[in-house]
């Protein structure tokens, strides 16, 4: 292949570019509900995300990322050009950085999967034919899209229930806070551990069988729950002379969780997140490196992880914090309660998701949660008008990552 200096350049720059939007727009949305809470303060969520954000995608990320993204396109088809493939990839990666650009400017949570999958079905479908898009596996995102959020919601929505039922609503809230929130840290902790072991740790070669997974992670939230138990009995609580102070400190208790729950869901979400920046550019890598070989397995290059985790951390430092108000502060008003339901019924899904093996969004999950602990306050608990624009922009996310690619794609035909 000619040119190999210069695509390896512009696939460098166009991966770190969309692993700067995913730091923008996916992390923040990650964050957000610590930030909403007040359980962190914004520079505090922003040192404890780039902290486990790095460490998920780098420690976690893929060593082995199947080259062709989540098996949208038949790459066989292109066996005789691979220039096409690589032109392609790098017009999904500017086309979906864009427009994680353009929607964090608006301060709009959108998923950074469904863009860099609608800028691959866009190229595919133009550049190579509509026969060489999967859409069995493009309909099946398509229905996650709406499957995500409803569970969520709906679980975010029954945990806070119980918060109310079991703790708030109750004549003694602080000493049944006491009492039931290690059983919520149990839950996180475990349902974290499962995360990690099925997201994460799949790339390092840690093949463990579903029942050590299990056992693993029950016995890692009972670990969370101890020290959590621990962490909890020494917090300094004020005087209750009035009601105020009472819930004030119930939400201090709870505050301890938001900040297992912020940590982890930054390592879940680096480790599963980054592909979406280092897929691509360890697909052109390799078949520029190969001489136009297509190989369905890549080897993820050191560096390439590097850059993806390098830029999502840049990228929640420079722009994070549009994002981060909307979900955090203009859906619902949340309080640490409220953003600890939001964050476990977030990461119960994406561990349901991922056992039935459904391609799932972090961002319409966590939205979705959000929407749930709103809605358990009654409508009028919800910014429906914030909502609308949050809908509007998912629909719009797939074709317009599709529309950009084929532009992009074309453009870079022309030049070379």
């Amino acid at each position: 292949m000619e040119h190999t200096t210069i695509l390896l350049i512009l696939a460098g720059c166009f991966g770190l570019f969309m692993a700067w939007g995913i730091g923008a727009n996916d992390v923040a949305n990650a964050m957000a509900t610590s930030v909403g809470s007040k359980a962190l303060t914004l520079k505090q969520a922003v040192i404890v995300a780039a902290i486990f954000e790095f460490a998920g995608a780098f420690l976690a990320g893929g060593q082995v990322t199947s080259t062709i993204r989540k098996g949208i396109i038949d790459a066989n088809l292109l066996s005789g050009s691979p220039e096409i493939l690589v032109y392609g990839m790098l017009a999904a990666l500017l086309a979906a950085g864009l427009w994680l650009l353009i929607a964090t400017r608006y301060g709009l949570p959108v998923s950074t999967t469904h863009s860099i999958v609608g800028a691959i079905v866009g190229f595919a479908a133009v550049g190579i034919g509509i026969e060489a898009v999967n859409w069995g596996k493009v309909s099946s995102i398509a229905t996650s899209w709406v499957i995500s959020p409803l569970l969520a919601g709906g679980l975010a929505y029954l945990l806070f229930r119980s918060v109310q039922k079991l703790i708030l609503n109750t004549n003694k809230p602080m000493e049944n806070a006491k009492r039931y929130v290690p059983i919520y840290i149990f839950l996180t902790g475990t349902m974290i551990s499962l995360i990690t072991m099925f997201k994460g740790l799949k790339h390092v070669g840690l093949d463990l069988s579903k029942n050590e997974c299990y056992s693993i992670s029950l016995f890692v939230g009972i670990f969370c729950a101890i020290i959590g138990d621990i962490l909890i009995r020494n917090i300094k609580f004020k005087k209750e002379k009035n009601m105020g102070n009472l819930f004030l400190n119930v939400e201090n208790v709870f505050g301890v969780l938001m900040i297992f729950s912020a940590c982890a869901m930054a390592f879940a979400h680096g480790s599963n997140d980054v592909a979406n920046a280092v897929g691509p550019v360890a697909a052109i890598v390799s078949i520029v490196s190969s001489g136009g070989e297509i190989a369905q397995k890549s080897l993820m290059p050191i560096w390439i992880l590097l850059l993806g985790s390098v830029g999502i951390v840049t990228g929640l430092l420079m722009y994070g914090y549009k994002v981060i108000a909307t979900v955090g502060s203009r859906i619902t008003q949340l309080t640490p309660s409220r953003g600890f339901c939001c964050n476990l019924a977030a990461a119960i899904t994406v561990v349901l998701a991922s056992g039935i093996g459904i391609p799932i969004s972090t961002t319409h999950t966590l939205v979705g949660a959000v929407l749930g602990v709103g809605f358990a306050r009654g409508i009028s608990a919800l910014n429906l008008r914030i909502v609308g624009s949050i809908f509007l922009s998912w629909i719009i996310t797939l074709p317009a990552g599709g529309i950009m690619a084929i532009v992009f794609f074309y453009f870079l035909l022309g030049i070379f």
